[in-house]
């Protein structure tokens, strides 16, 4: 299920927080509202984690990690590493990167098993997301965009790339990362999944402005749609059945017209 959510007020949530099936971190915020949104959703399961990064807020762009690691730049104090090192699950790594591209939420996109890079990143950096996230890396560019972590996004079950990429690269890039991706947007047509969009296996969370076309294909390519047990479950699959009609429609109305 996807929720929405803003960061005061900014839809771009994915500047502001990082998720992944081990942790959760956000940034500090004035009020609790946007940490009290992950943490009803995601702590019964994984921890909800206040954090900055050499002082700032954008925790969801300077960090990328998977349920086997944390990696963060190496602007980061003694202190903001100590603290997510004592927050964190024992099984999660946390690592410092000297990465002359510091913003490392924009140049990696990963899940638990292959993450794709900026092609100009440095050889050691490449080793330590290999060795720390456990991860098959790979040099990308998608959609003509160098930036991988802002203009893609996928979890273990599915992904979304840039609007204008190929189907042709679209292909590629599925047969690489061993999931289904589909090209979209969030926040009403903007391209930048990375900032509008925060996703693991069993949840998402997406800017305020997401529409409800954007939110349907967000939680039928994430497989979001069907998954949970008892109440929560039933509701879940009623909402995957709106999707699937919302899809058919959309499919029918296509034919008419064309």
């Amino acid at each position: 299920m996807a929720t929405r959510v803003s960061f005061e007020n900014s839809n771009e949530i994915g500047v502001f927080a990082a998720l992944t099936n081990g942790y959760c971190l956000t940034g500090i915020n004035r009020s609790e509202n946007f940490y009290s949104v992950f943490e009803s959703e995601l702590s019964a399961h994984i921890p909800v984690i206040h954090a900055t990064i050499a002082g700032c807020r954008f925790v969801g762009r300077t960090t990328v990690g998977n349920r086997r690691g944390l990696l963060v730049p190496n602007t980061a104090t003694d202190q903001e590493l100590a603290h997510l090192r004592n927050s964190l699950p024992d099984s999660v790594v946390v690592q410092r990167v000297e990465e002359r591209l510091s913003a490392l939420g924009n140049i990696v996109a990963c899940n638990d098993h292959v993450a794709l890079v900026h092609p100009d990143v440095d050889r050691e950096t490449e080793d330590v997301i290999s060795d720390v996230l456990g991860v098959e890396v790979f040099r990308q560019i998608v959609g003509g965009q160098a930036l991988v972590g802002s203009y893609c996004k996928f979890s273990n079950q599915g992904g979304m790339v840039h609007p204008r990429t190929t189907v042709e690269d679209i292909e590629e890039l599925s047969s690489l990362l061993q999931v289904p991706l589909v090209a979209g947007t969030v926040n009403r047509g903007s391209d930048v999944l990375g900032g509008g969009l925060i996703v693991n296996d069993w949840s998402s969370f997406v800017g305020l402005d997401t529409t409800s076309t954007e939110i349907s294909v967000i939680e039928n390519i994430f497989r979001l749609s069907g998954s949970g047990g008892g109440a929560g479950g039933q509701m879940q699959g009623g909402q995957g059945q709106q999707s699937n009609i919302v899809t058919n429609m959309r499919s029918s109305l296509i034919d008419q017209l064309s």
